[in-house]
């Protein structure tokens, strides 16, 4: 984490990604940190994406549908 304190949140977009905004680290299986590059990450969810763990809109194409 930075150090700041603002507080992260994570938020389902409708047939989306996890929008995830506010101090976060983001590691992989292994352990090792991926550097998100921004405050607000969108993170797959339908598991298409090319950039896993990040959305690169796949989603729209596939028909990705959510419960919610």
């Amino acid at each position: 984490m930075s150090g700041s304190d603002e507080r992260a949140t994570i938020t389902p977009y409708p047939d989306g990604p996890l929008l995830v905004r506010g101090d976060v680290e983001l590691r992989t299986a292994d352990g090792e940190t991926i550097a998100p590059h921004r405050r607000t990450v969108a993170l797959c969810r339908c598991g298409l994406s090319t950039l896993k763990p990040f959305c690169d809109g796949t989603h729209k194409a596939a028909g990705f549908r959510t419960d919610d």
